[in-house]
């Protein structure tokens, strides 16, 4: 929705690109603090705090473009709030499922909550063309805005959660950094996850900014047909992500990793040469399947591979570079 809304106020792909660099923006600046705030403090509320803040974001989105005065600009602004959110949120979530489940279950677990997020991308992007088409977006961030409630609502019903040890106050923010930099650096298995991630996330990840256009100009749809596209791709994340959850073996995720790229590599080169809507759809399932499954047994070795006490910190640098390469792209 808020992708249409951009192009539908500007009609600008350069706008596009813009506002999804507002979003992803900020793990590049505040990543290396993100981390440091996972490790310090008590993850369970800053993901709280968090998704009470995304709630606030989202219904303000919506009250402003149902008002009929929303800008481009504004959306620029809310935007940047939102990456500024997800910067924070996005390591203390990631370190604090290990604490939930243990790491001998990390593996399904990862893959379970990527076939959840991806689920909700089959069935969110669909609704939200229809409700674009006949409502319009405001509607869309409203509902988003809701939903939020829920999210809240599973952290309140949690019970038993477990309370990692925190690190002293007196350790400075730098050497917290610094801490975490060097074990990434010096550690070949984590450098080379982390540059990996940098350089897919860089070169083929943008495709989903454009779909506004691919929708509109290349394939003569609408919001509704946006939908059916990022659907579409949807469908082959799921489908893998379950394949990845029944996986506990993380000496095959390299081999797993090594082939989700041809397919996707493939998929999305006969995604842009496509000037059919059938066509497309049929492809992007391949191209879903080929990133999220790769990102996913990424996600699960660096957990893997990274001591309790270092986690939420590798976690900021994967999301840094996760979110981080797509801006310069976009």
């Amino acid at each position: 929705a808020q992708g249409w809304l951009v192009y539908r106020l500007s009609q600008s792909s350069f706008m596009l690109g813009l506002v999804a660099f507002a979003a992803q923006i900020p793990a590049v600046v505040l990543g290396l603090y993100a981390g440091v705030v996972a490790d310090r403090f008590n993850r369970y509320r800053i993901c709280q705090l968090t998704q009470a803040l995304f709630m606030l974001q989202a219904l303000t989105l919506g009250f402003r473009t149902l008002s009929g005065r929303i800008t481009v600009w504004e959306v620029f602004s809310l935007a940047l709030v939102a990456g500024i959110l997800q910067t924070f949120e996005m390591p203390a979530r990631q370190s604090f499922l290990q604490d939930i489940v243990g790491r001998e279950d990390l593996t399904s677990a990862i893959a379970l909550n990527s076939a959840l997020v991806n689920a909700a991308r089959i069935l969110g992007p669909t609704l939200a063309g229809l409700i674009v088409a006949r409502a319009g977006e405001g509607a869309c961030f409203t509902i988003n805005g809701a939903c939020y409630l829920a999210i809240i609502g599973g952290f309140l019903a949690m019970r038993d959660i477990p309370r990692p040890v925190t690190h002293s106050a007196t350790v400075s923010t730098s050497a917290f950094i610094q801490e975490g930099v060097s074990y990434a650096r010096r550690t070949p298995s984590i450098r080379l996850l982390l540059v990996f991630i940098g350089l897919l996330s860089l070169l083929s990840t943008p495709y989903t900014v454009l779909m506004p256009v691919f929708a509109k100009d290349i394939l003569h749809g609408g919001a509704d047909s946006m939908g059916a596209l990022m659907g579409a791709a949807g469908v082959g994340a799921v489908i893998s992500t379950i394949f990845l959850a029944r996986n506990r073996d993380s000496n095959t995720l390299g081999r797993t990793i090594a082939f989700s790229l041809v397919r996707f590599g493939v998929g999305l080169i006969l995604f842009s040469l496509s000037r059919n809507f059938w066509l497309s759809m049929a492809l992007l399932p391949l191209v879903g399947s080929g990133f999220m499954l790769s990102m996913s047994a990424t996600n699960t070795l660096l957990q893997t591979f990274t001591p309790d006490h270092l986690r939420g910190r590798v976690m900021s640098l994967f999301l840094m570079m996760f979110m981080g390469a797509p801006p310069i792209a976009s």
